[in-house]
């Protein structure tokens, strides 16, 4: 199984979220990994914010790296979570048919079913922004592992 995390810049909720699913299933067998729609921070790492939340739950995202979203990588994952409305509606822009677009959801769906809720972007929203979105990814990786 390989699942992508996908936001806007990768840099704040995807890498979060895949620390936080990497952290919650065996490394055998399943891939994570996370990507942004856009390029604008390719190769630097998350925001110091995720990362410090993310290590306040001993999770360790120092090793992560900024990257865009490829077509490739929809023949490279099996599942694909966008974190909000307007990045899903990009990754769609970009399948090539309808076996791509069967692999994008929307990573809230997991814990809140078929309502299409968006994790907010923390960038702009201080630190509480980041422990809020930590702990909806927390919970939505929660169900996503346990379907693993």
């Amino acid at each position: 199984m390989k699942i992508l995390m996908v936001c806007l810049g990768n840099i704040c909720r995807s890498p979060l979220a895949e620390g936080i699913l990497k952290s919650k299933v065996s490394s055998e067998g399943v891939l994570v990994d996370s990507a942004g729609t856009s390029g604008f921070h390719e190769g630097v790492l998350p925001d110091k914010r995720s990362i410090a939340i993310a290590s306040m739950n001993n999770i360790d995202i120092t090793d992560q790296r900024s990257r865009k979203f490829i077509v490739n990588d929809f023949d490279n994952f099996d599942l694909i979570y966008a974190m909000d409305v307007s990045n899903y509606n990009n990754i769609l822009k970009l399948s090539r048919n309808e076996a791509d677009a069967a692999k994008v959801k929307m990573i809230l769906n997991e814990s809140y079913p078929n309502q299409n809720i968006s994790v907010p972007d923390p960038y702009y929203g201080g630190d509480d922004g980041f422990k809020n979105v930590f702990n909806m990814l927390d919970e939505a990786c929660e169900v996503i592992a346990s379907k693993i």
